[in-house]
């Protein structure tokens, strides 16, 4: 997915006032306030009741979902004839916050902000990106993602990534 089509895509859910907020990759991109890597997709998150308006504006647009084993009603993938791929996560929050259902984003998480090519969006905050990447098997990605936030905004490494930054001589 191409910062372009980033911004585009963001522009297009303001103008129809759904509540995106830009995740993973992007997000730690929106935050450093320039591109970083590649990115595969874009990764979203917004609110459940608001799935229904994006699926029509993505369908407008030749979106149609992608099949994989773990797609659900809050978590599913959308890609167009050109290939940019959206993986879409919608959450439910209750009154204070919390979660209440989809997936587990709380308010915090969709309380961010960034750039991209010097437009302002909803992101998840950097402390959350970082938190994110536990519980699963790194990649390359992740510590490239991991290193650059905590390196530029002076957080410390999690646990979990100290055998990569040994390796990448990373001092913190």
């Amino acid at each position: 997915m191409q910062a372009e089509s980033v911004v585009e895509f963001w522009l297009a859910t303001q103008e129809r006032g759904l509540e995106v907020c830009i995740d993973g990759g992007w997000a730690v991109d929106a935050v450093l306030k320039r591109q970083t890597r590649e990115h595969n997709d874009l990764d979203i998150a917004l609110p459940a009741v608001h799935v229904p308006a994006l699926r029509a504006m993505l369908d407008a647009r030749g979106y149609v979902e992608v099949a994989r084993p773990d797609s659900w009603e809050h978590n599913f993938v959308l890609e167009d004839r050109q290939g940019r791929l959206i993986d879409v996560h919608s959450y439910i929050l209750n009154p204070d916050g919390s979660n209440a259902g989809g997936v587990s984003y709380v308010a915090d998480h969709v309380s961010g902000s960034g750039f991209i090519l010097g437009t302002e969006v909803r992101c998840v905050p950097p402390h959350w990106l970082i938190q994110s990447h536990s519980g699963y098997e790194l990649r390359p990605s992740d510590w490239h993602d991991v290193r650059l936030l905590c390196q530029e905004l002076g957080l410390a490494i999690p646990p979990g990534f100290e055998a990569l930054a040994d390796e990448d001589g990373f001092a913190g």
